[in-house]
């Protein structure tokens, strides 16, 4: 059954919206009402799905980077009526919410309840926090950051989940090579190793992926993360954000430089724990692919990095700099 979805202010959101929100959160999972109602509503986005006979089925509230965190557009309060579950119109729903916020946020995030992170999961978001509670039920935060190369690819089943997705992810542009780069160092728990020719500002200065290292060196405490470069000239010459969380965090986050008597390939590439790969042809192009189950590339490419950081030595131009 098709599913047409609206979209209104909370000032001209039908009653639908309320009503359909109270039947799922207050009534069906006992959320308090005070919990339930907040200020959010009055500064989000609401979308009604309804069926063709124009019945209200489903709804959901999404936060707009102007009105949210910068850069952040958040979905949440997405609930579907009982008797109308198990007809694709959740994931319809959250597929549509995707494209009109990936028009203008550079990451979405939401909180689900665990027993709904499968299905969040089905659409390329995946865990970022420890479970918490929130109304007596037990929640973990969720995001995506790849929403546009999700919603193209909508055949894969668990789309961009690390040691799930065994699909190859091609990469023609900068924008895509970011992108799931940082979907695969977000869901990173072990190790992070990365080689590459520099840590060029372009690809590697940014604040997205540092938060995103930060997060993985505070919160796993046996967590590693390797970066192995060939040249740091460009380090020293200009501040980078990943030379600054490296010196903020020096027992989790180490860079070498390869020794150039040592054979060294070139093409770069990063691995996520045991499973995630990504992989350029070449240093000065973004053209690549990911996988983020393909743990027989991860071993190989672990082996020969483990080569070069071996034989690499700690930059000295690096240790040199003033704090």
């Amino acid at each position: 059954m098709s599913l047409s979805i609206r979209q209104y202010s909370w000032q001209l959101a039908p009653r639908a919206v309320r009503e359909i929100r109270e039947r799922v959160f207050i009534k069906e999972q006992s959320v308090p009402p005070a919990l339930e109602w907040d200020d959010t509503d009055e500064i989000a986005d609401h979308f009604v799905g309804v069926t063709p006979d124009n019945t209200p089925v489903a709804v959901a509230r999404l936060i707009p980077p102007v009105a949210g965190r910068s850069g952040y557009a958040s979905i949440g309060r997405m609930a579907v009526l009982r008797e109308h579950r198990g007809n694709g119109h959740a994931q319809a729903l959250l597929r549509h919410l995707m494209a009109i916020a990936g028009e203008s946020a550079d990451q979405l995030i939401l909180s689900a309840q665990e027993q709904a992170i499968p299905f969040y999961q089905r659409s390329g978001f995946h865990v970022c926090s420890d479970t918490y509670d929130d109304a007596g039920i037990p929640h973990k935060d969720m995001r995506c950051l790849a929403p546009e190369a999700i919603l193209q690819a909508d055949h894969r089943s668990t789309p961009t989940i690390l040691g799930a997705d065994d699909s190859t992810w091609p990469v023609e542009t900068e924008a895509e090579y970011s992108n799931l780069l940082d979907t695969l160092v977000g869901q990173a728990r072990q190790r992070l190793w990365l080689y590459d020719r520099e840590l060029s500002h372009d690809r590697y200065d940014r604040s997205r992926l540092r938060d995103l290292l930060s997060w993985l060196a505070r919160h796993h405490r046996h967590s590693e993360v390797r970066l192995l470069i060939q040249d740091d000239g460009p380090l020293v010459k200009r501040r980078h954000q990943l030379v600054q969380l490296m010196r903020r965090l020096p027992s989790s986050i180490e860079l070498r430089v390869v020794n150039p008597d040592y054979p060294t390939p070139d093409e770069p590439f990063v691995i996520a724990d045991r499973s995630g790969v990504g992989y350029r042809h070449g240093f000065d192009e973004p053209h690549g692919w990911f996988r983020f189950d393909a743990p027989g590339h991860a071993k190989r490419l672990a082996e020969r990095f483990q080569q070069l950081w071996e034989t690499a030595s700690p930059s000295v131009e690096l240790r040199e700099l003033p704090l």
